[in-house]
Formats: C-alpha cells, structure tokens, sequence
C-alpha cells in the first residue's frame, strides 16, 4: 500500500512573508487583502504575518530571494500584477518573474507559492483580485498554509527523506 503525504488547512506553525508589488496598485491591494484575508480565517494570527512591499513585479524575485534566505519564514506568498500592453514589455517581465520566483521555490527551505497576475487586459485583473473569478492573493496564501503543512510532514520522523525510496 503507498504512503500519501498532502498538506492540510490547518493553522501551521511559522511565519508568513507576504511580498507584494505597488505598482498596479488598485489589483495589488485587493490581493493582499484577499491574502490576510485567508490566512486569518484559517487560523493564523496576525502577528505571525510580515509584509514587505516592492516597487513593481519585476522588483519581486530579489525580495523573495533576501527573504527566504534571512530564514525565519515558514512560507512566503508572491503578489503582484502585470498586465499586458502594446510592447513587449509585459512579455519580459511576466516571464522573468515567473521564472526567478520557480527557482527560488524550487530551492527553498519555506514554502513559496506564485500569486502574480499575469493578464491581457484591466478587466482580467480586476476579475482575478476578487471580482468574478475569486481572489487570486487569497487562493496563494491558502496554497502557501497547504504547502508549509507539507514541508513540516517531510522534516518530521517517518517521512521519506532525500536519496530514500519508500
């Protein structure tokens, strides 16, 4: 019979960072909101939630990087919005944030999850940031709590550890 490991809901133990994008600012902030929103409803308390605040999207990655680093942080969510426009600039910053953003989760000790919007209009944005199609900072920041639950499950007695099969 094989084992099965997936995080929960319930309230970790932990720190959260949420790092957030100003620019596009009226989408940013309802994500945030969404953000502290679902973390508070799913038991974390305030206290345990620092937020740091960057100029734009592209500005995210070094923040994520300096704060998984720093340690302390149980989880990290990205937020953040880029809408698309008539250069392509939208092209190099939705990909390198993407990118940078993967890496740095791919390689981290917290868990790190990806709420930046990346959208071909204002009405998409405005939809994703709690409108129609729910709030996109709110869905991170339970993935986040999902995956910090998780991550405690491999580093407890028991769980499989690196180079293990089983």
């Amino acid at each position: 019979m094989p084992r099965y490991f997936e995080g929960n809901l319930v309230s970790p133990a932990g720190r959260f960072a949420i790092c957030v994008a100003r620019f596009n600012a009226f989408i940013t902030d309802a994500l945030l909101a969404g953000a502290l929103d679902a973390l508070k409803r799913h038991g974390v308390d305030d206290g345990a939630v620092d937020v740091y605040r960057v100029p734009g999207t592209f500005e995210l990655t070094g923040l994520v990087r300096k704060v998984v680093d720093g340690g302390g942080y149980a989880g990290v969510i990205t937020l953040g919005c880029v809408i698309r426009g008539g250069t392509p600039h939208f092209d190099y910053v939705a990909g390198e944030v993407s990118k940078g953003i993967g890496q740095i989760a791919a390689s981290a000790s917290a868990a790190v999850t990806f709420g930046v919007l990346t959208c071909d209009n204002v009405e998409q944005a405005i939809d994703r940031a709690g409108v129609k199609a729910g709030n996109k900072g709110a869905e991170a920041a339970v993935a986040c709590i999902e995956m910090v639950n998780l991550h405690a499950q491999l580093s407890s007695p028991g769980s499989p550890k690196k180079g293990k099969k089983g």
